[in-house]
């Protein structure tokens, strides 16, 4: 028996824009297992967030559609499912946390009114059984004075607060996947730990999987069992996280790792970062979507595009993985000029 909560198999979605028809994510292929946490990362525009949307099934509303693939949820398929079903779905198997709070939570309606009006729609439980749960959970995600806080509008409360309050409509139903697109973008650190903290207690609480977005390495470290790095709607490297700190053996990845602060880092050098920016969708160029960017291409990275293809317990789509990857076993193995022994 399977153990995969989620199956991505090769998914296209497109966007009608004003410079004609696009295709942000663009033949994307993963899974997550039962009680996983995986993080998808990469810069704005790489394809994150419409993955996200993709599966949720709500890109039909933003101008979108899925145009191939698969997206199979312990085992049915989502792209057949109709609007009704994905409307039970949603929300009771699968909840969202999206990345601005005050933008997704209806200012109208008090945070009360909001969590219980998700729990009445998935579980059969009366109004005031209801409050006495929406209680529990703004308990459980943290939020003191409950009673008083349900009362309150989103506009009363911090940005954590807010935060806090949208994971706990999410958690509403008890949803066995629960996706979180950069949960802690406009948070400060503190806030951010603290939130990241709480995912991962309910995750070993509950067991749910998770699937969270963020461009910041650093979050992925520390939250994720395995991290996908996307670039330009395509999935660069696929690999357990200690692995990739490790070892990254995509040149996009081992960009991003070099780009971000260390703590045993030395003082006074500047850090690396990553030349160029990551292309316009109307602008993709031809084989690697990251040719232009990047430091080991050849002639026939600008032709030809590299397939994701597994390298032991990972996957990775580079046409020179195989002698970038003996270079780094090589450095691996030296120290100071001289070889160690195996």
């Amino acid at each position: 028996m399977s153990n995969k909560i989620l199956e991505v198999k090769n998914l296209v979605t497109g966007y009608q824009g004003k410079d004609g028809f696009m295709k942000p994510v663009d033949g994307v292929s993963f899974d997550i297992e039962k009680g996983e946490t995986i993080c998808i990362v990469g810069e704005s525009g790489s394809g994150k967030s419409v993955t996200s949307m993709s599966i949720m099934r709500l890109v039909e509303f933003e101008n979108g559609r899925i145009l191939d693939g698969q997206i199979l949820f312990c085992g049915e398929e989502l792209s057949k499912k109709s609007n009704e079903e994905m409307r039970q779905i949603r929300g009771s198997k699968i909840s969202m946390i999206f990345q601005e709070p005050l933008t997704a939570l209806n200012p109208v309606f008090t945070i009360g009114k909001q969590i219980t009006e998700a729990i009445l729609f998935h579980r059969s439980m009366g109004k005031k059984e209801a409050w006495l749960r929406a209680e529990e959970l703004v308990r459980l995600v943290g939020i003191s004075d409950p009673k008083q806080r349900l009362k309150q509008y989103p506009h009363e409360l911090s940005g954590g607060m807010r935060q806090r309050a949208m994971i706990a409509i999410a958690l509403a139903s008890e949803p066995d996947l629960l996706i979180a697109d950069e949960p802690t973008t406009a948070l400060d650190v503190t806030i951010e730990a603290q939130i990241l903290e709480l995912l991962r207690s309910l995750r070993e609480e509950r067991g749910m999987s998770i699937m969270l977005i963020t461009h910041d390495i650093g979050v992925a470290a520390e939250m994720a069992n395995r991290i996908i790095i996307m670039y330009a709607g395509k999935v660069m490297e696929v690999a357990e996280t200690k692995d990739l700190f490790d070892q990254p053996l995509h040149p996009y990845s081992k960009g991003l790792l070099e780009s971000v602060p260390r703590m045993d880092g030395e003082r006074g050098v500047p850090l690396k970062s990553i030349s160029g920016s990551i292309p316009r969708l109307n602008e993709v160029p031809p084989g690697c979507r990251f040719s232009p960017r990047c430091p080991f291409v050849t002639d026939k990275c600008h032709k030809q595009e590299p397939a994701l293809e597994k390298r032991g317990t990972r996957q990775v789509a580079c046409w020179h993985v195989d002698e970038l990857f003996e270079k780094d076993l090589l450095a691996i193995k030296t120290e100071g000029g001289v070889p160690i022994e195996s």
